[in-house]
């Protein structure tokens, strides 16, 4: 599935992995995000931290009655307001797919999958 854009030039299709990724490198960007996280949890309640190339596997993007809805699963940083951060995160992911792609995104849901320590060396 893609989304596709019209320009003066012609049709442009955008795949939702591409989508996904841009989402995952706005929101790791945020301050108080340690990374991204997978949307399913390994056993034991433990989360798996998802580097750069595997964002996508963070990232639900939906689309539903031509309105693009994004569900974001991440690990914050301890000692920060978790609400703040999420908020942030959507703020950044709606105004980073704006300026690169031209979307506007309806919704970005954010999904707290853990909290974790910083080590400062």
């Amino acid at each position: 599935m893609a989304i596709e854009l019209r320009t003066d030039f012609g049709p442009i299709d955008v795949t939702i992995d591409v989508v996904a990724t841009i989402a995952g490198g706005a929101a790791v960007d945020c301050y108080g995000i340690i990374g991204m996280a997978s949307q399913r949890q390994i056993k034991d309640g433990l989360t798996e931290l998802l580097r750069r190339e595997n964002f996508s596997r963070g990232v639900i993007v939906r689309q539903e009655n031509d309105e693009l809805i994004i569900d974001m699963y991440i690990i914050v940083s301890y000692g920060t307001k978790i609400s703040e951060v999420a908020h942030n995160v959507q703020t950044k992911v709606k105004y980073t797919l704006n300026q690169m792609l031209g979307i506007d995104v309806h919704a970005v849901n954010i999904f707290v999958q853990g909290v974790r320590m910083t080590t400062s060396d």
